[in-house]
């Protein structure tokens, strides 16, 4: 089995078994429209390039990049490897092995990967062996995805994870990238060196303020917000067409402290990709920064979720008021 498709009534949605378990199709019905909501390349399932440009990748142990590929745990030197063509090691060992398929069903599927399993040659290059299992279940125009952690191994395991979800934009055929807009309640800004982080934080400028609607612009972005502030536990955050008078909507809890916005060249997508931990956080947690890197004891684990949905604008070609504080 290569794939697995979900249903819930007009809605659809599309998982590759054989490269991380990636949704790589999810069309929502909304009303009388089916909205195409990811966008995938051709050669995601030809397994010609790299599942990072293509669905939803799933970034774990670590999300987005680790300086040179190397850092130290616990007195041990250990090496990532790195991409022939980047300097760093880049979005964890998940996204590009084959899953177990746990359970199935019309509407919903259970993958697991475990690091010693599906990636044994990976091992040497991880403090500690590690389970993800992901469900995904879809419920009419909502997709849910249910993450759970483990550590089945004698060591603490660092981890931090991510998702790089490719979302169309715009929603419909008279829409422009440019004009659409993006909301999330996101305080802070990561200075980046090279793309990693130097350790200062500064409040997010005029420019880059996503606490009122910013439309995307043809300025290419790929920043690291952090003080992501949830409410009633809840991070929301939105990509709207106003031409078609929809918008997507990324939920999720707490844990995801970070958000990479990520507007890829010559593509009509836009990636809002939370992150539990800051770029290279198993190096920044250990150079005194709080980076966000959570570490799980021996025989224990911990879940989190994040759900996409997609829903009529409130407004349509109206720009809404500030919705988060900025204080």
């Amino acid at each position: 089995m290569s794939s697995i498709v979900l249903q819930d009534g007009g809605s659809r949605a599309a998982i590759s078994v054989q490269f991380g378990f990636n949704v790589f199709e999810f069309q929502a019905q909304v009303g009388d429209r089916c909205v195409d909501v990811i966008d995938s390349l051709p050669a995601l399932l030809q397994g010609t390039r790299r599942p990072t440009h293509s669905g939803a990748p799933i970034l774990f142990p670590f999300p987005n990049r680790i300086r040179n590929g190397r850092f130290h745990w616990n007195g041990v030197a250990y090496i990532a490897p790195v991409l022939p063509d980047r300097p760093d090691a880049i979005h964890g060992y998940a996204l590009d092995s084959r899953w177990h398929i746990v359970e199935q069903g019309p509407r919903h599927a259970v993958g697991r990967w475990q690091l010693s399993v599906d990636a044994p040659d990976r091992t040497a290059n991880w403090p500690a062996d590690c389970i993800l299992e992901v469900r995904y279940e879809l419920q009419g125009p909502t997709l849910r995805s249910q993450f759970r952690i483990a550590n089945p191994d004698s060591r603490p395991l660092p981890w931090g994870l991510g998702t790089h979800t490719y979302f169309k934009l715009p929603l419909g055929p008279e829409g422009r990238r440019e004009d659409c807009q993006l909301l999330a309640p996101a305080h802070k800004l990561w200075v980046l060196e090279n793309s990693l982080p130097t350790g200062e934080q500064v409040a997010v400028t005029a420019e880059k303020d996503l606490r009122t609607w910013r439309s995307i612009g043809t300025e290419l972005r790929d920043d690291v917000y952090t003080d992501v502030r949830p409410t009633n536990g809840v991070v929301e955050c939105i990509m709207r067409d106003p031409a078609a008078g929809l918008e997507i909507v990324q939920r999720s809890d707490a844990a995801f402290r970070e958000l990479v916005v990520f507007t890829p060249p010559n593509r009509r997508v836009v990636c809002m990709e939370p992150y539990t931990c800051v770029t290279d956080a198993i190096n920044c947690q250990q150079q005194g920064m709080d980076a966000g890197l959570h570490i799980l004891p021996p025989g224990d684990e911990v879940t989190t979720w994040i759900d996409i949905s997609v829903r009529p604008s409130a407004t349509k070609g109206i720009n809404c008021p500030r919705q988060f504080p900025a204080g």
